[in-house]
């Protein structure tokens, strides 16, 4: 798998970095503090000789940036006076920057082979697996890597000699006294309706039929009360099926066709029933319109379609004509029941509102704007005003993306040159396929407008004073002391009883304040996603505390004093914050320039779900507050002082 080292935070990946090349040369790095790293990430030092290893993570950053960052090193680089510099960078690289940043090194990079981009990184991973597997941070949302880990745990724990599962056990042919092959499956009998499904979308027709047949005298095997197919046992269902089947009922629709399990036992099933003479040994079991299936084109099924009751007669009715063996003992297998009720929730038919962290975008502006020089820019002095407008712009080619118009440009934009607008760009068209004039492919343009939004949050939260914290991926916006003082509970709720929760509060030594981190999305409708944020520090008799610098120690208190905290009082204090924020407005107006702007609803998106869940509801609308656990002090935990 190749990687972009996107989900790694910049600390994550020095530590990827240094496991990567020390194993590639044969040298272990120290590893040193978060902090000032003097121009080093990892150190080997051997006699008076060193190697200096420095990590930057500059993902989607231009190659301008590194080289620049590169160039305040120098000196840096220089004062160590390493036998030996390597670089190693998120960064995407030619040969040509490879070469433009050994100039910038100078004469510690003994070649261009120590500069590491990522597709050098990504090489240096398939050689180590190992490394790869020790950082999970890497792979987490790799569906491939995450069953590659999986199965070598299942292999390694199942490596010693088990006992065959007694569902498994009752379907294998006994022990034959010496015969082997063909002769050892003559000595079975055929007693058996073997059903084959997909999981876990025949799960639920599964569960409702095997019961029936069983108490029709049938016995039933259905993959759900055993292994998923792929697993460890698949020879030995393979076997049950060739040697114990007397049926083979099929679930035919398209999506259960699909599955690739489903098409080898279909196989299966198509030789034995030729090897057996049986025409009718695969009876289809018709749940869906869709296509033929190879090999059963002409079959005759029973049909589910028009009723589930309907077709458990005409099935009954089939086998019973086909002599299919069955038990004058009639025994249900508790499994089903066991698995059905495993991790069930009891339903109600009643529809269900359910809350959410969304804010809906209910307006945003028709275009946005590509403005160009019309002559000789000055790029650095154009990075600082596009840095400074107080509205969202973003630097592009020799020009910048904003949704101001030209008189509000002109009024920002004089000192660093003279801009005129190159092109207007409906927004849609520019989000869905970009604009190739200005060198803007789709997922760049998406990315753009992410930005924008982002930027006009952050500029409203500042504007009406809300405190900014930078967390490790993101940006996070607290209420201020002014606006929600210690203990003072904020009235919420625009229908209906209105109702109030904390923002700031007094636990423990500590005063924690409520925050949120705002995401723009646009699928599956354009949106803000809110993260829940709190931030602590200590109390020292003022209102808004002494700063805590330990990322440790916040983790640690966000873990005791939050630990009680139920989702009702989550989303009570997410809804006083948009009480702040949009006032007596039931919107959010964030500005795009001083003409335009992305207009969010001021209430998170209500979903409907069709049924409802029979959970307790424990803490009544006015206990949040009052709730010992809401007020910091859960059962008692060693903190920090």
């Amino acid at each position: 798998m190749t990687y972009d080292f996107s989900s790694l935070s910049p600390v994550e990946f020095e530590n990827l970095v240094r496991d990567l090349i020390g194993a590639h040369i044969g040298e272990r790095f120290e590893a040193f503090a978060e902090g000032p790293d003097d121009g080093m990430d990892g150190r080997h030092v051997r006699g008076e000789q060193s190697t200096i290893l420095q990590a930057k993570h500059y993902l989607r950053s231009p190659f301008s940036g590194l080289k620049s960052t590169m160039k305040k090193e120098r000196q840096a680089i220089d004062r160590l006076q390493a036998a030996r510099y390597i670089l190693a960078t998120s960064a995407p690289l030619t040969p040509a920057n490879k070469t433009g940043l050994a100039a910038v090194i100078g004469p510690s990079l003994q070649s261009l082979g120590d500069i590491f981009g990522p597709d050098d990184l990504n090489a240096l991973l398939r050689s180590n697996p190992d490394i790869e597997k020790a950082h999970p941070n890497l792979w987490a949302g790799s569906t491939v890597m995450l069953e590659s880990v999986l199965t070598s745990v299942v292999e390694k724990v199942m490596a010693r000699p088990a006992p065959v599962p007694t569902v498994l056990a009752k379907l294998l042919p006994p022990p034959s006294s010496g015969l082997q092959g063909d002769e050892a499956t003559r000595e079975t009998a055929r007693d058996m309706i073997f059903v084959i499904k997909s999981s876990p979308i025949d799960d639920e027709f599964a569960l409702w039929l095997s019961p029936k047949l069983e108490a029709e005298g049938y016995w039933v095997f259905a993959d759900i009360l055993t292994l998923q197919p792929g697993d460890r046992w698949r020879r030995e269902i393979n076997l049950a099926l060739q040697s114990r089947a007397a049926k083979v009922l099929f679930l035919a629709r398209d999506a259960t066709l699909a599955d690739a399990d489903v098409q080898d036992d279909l196989d299966i099933a198509l030789e034995v029933g030729k090897s057996l003479g049986d025409s009718r040994f695969i009876i289809p079991l018709r749940m869906a319109a869709g296509k033929k299936v190879k090999g059963l084109g002409d079959a005759v099924a029973v049909d589910f379609v028009r009723g589930w009751g309907e077709g458990l007669a005409l099935l009954l009715e089939a086998l019973q004509r086909q002599k299919v063996p069955r038990s004058a003992q009639k025994i249900i297998d508790p499994n089903w029941e066991i698995f059905r009720r495993r991790g069930a929730i009891p339903l109600t038919d009643e529809p269900e509102r359910l809350t959410s962290n969304w804010l809906r975008v209910v307006e945003a502006p028709d275009t946005i704007r590509y403005y160009e020089s019309s002559g000789v820019v000055d790029r650095p002095a154009l990075k600082r005003h596009v840095a400074a407008f107080p509205y969202p712009a973003i630097q592009q080619a020799a020009g910048f993306l904003t949704f101001a118009d030209q008189a509000e440009v002109d009024a920002a934009f004089g000192e660093a040159g003279r801009f005129k607008v190159k092109h207007d760009i409906p927004l849609m068209d520019f989000i869905n396929g970009g604009f190739s004039k200005v060198g803007v492919d789709r997922q760049t343009a998406s990315n753009h407008i992410i930005a924008l939004f982002k930027l006009a949050w952050f500029q409203f939260c500042k504007a009406n004073g809300f405190v900014e914290y930078q967390y490790s991926n993101a940006v996070g916006f607290h209420a201020s002391p002014d606006q929600a003082p210690t203990g003072q509970r904020i009235p919420w709720g625009r229908q209906g009883k209105r109702r109030s929760s904390m923002l700031r509060n007094a636990a423990k030594g500590h005063i924690w304040q409520f925050g949120v981190t705002a995401i723009p999305f646009l699928w599956p409708f354009w949106h803000f996603k809110l993260k829940s944020r709190v931030l602590f520090s200590l109390d020292n008799g003022t209102p808004a505390g002494l700063a805590i610098d330990d990322a440790k120690k916040m983790h640690r208190l966000r873990r005791s004093i939050c630990k009680g905290w139920r989702n009702k009082q989550w989303h009570g204090r997410m809804l006083a914050f948009l009480e702040l924020l949009s006032g007596e407005s039931a919107f959010i107006r964030l500005s795009l320039s001083p003409s335009s702007a992305v207009v969010l609803e001021a209430a998170p998106v209500l979903f409907s779900s069709p049924v409802s869940t029979m959970l307790p509801d424990i803490l009544g609308a006015d206990d949040e507050e009052t709730d010992l656990s809401t007020l910091g002090r859960p059962e008692p935990e060693e903190v920090e002082a």
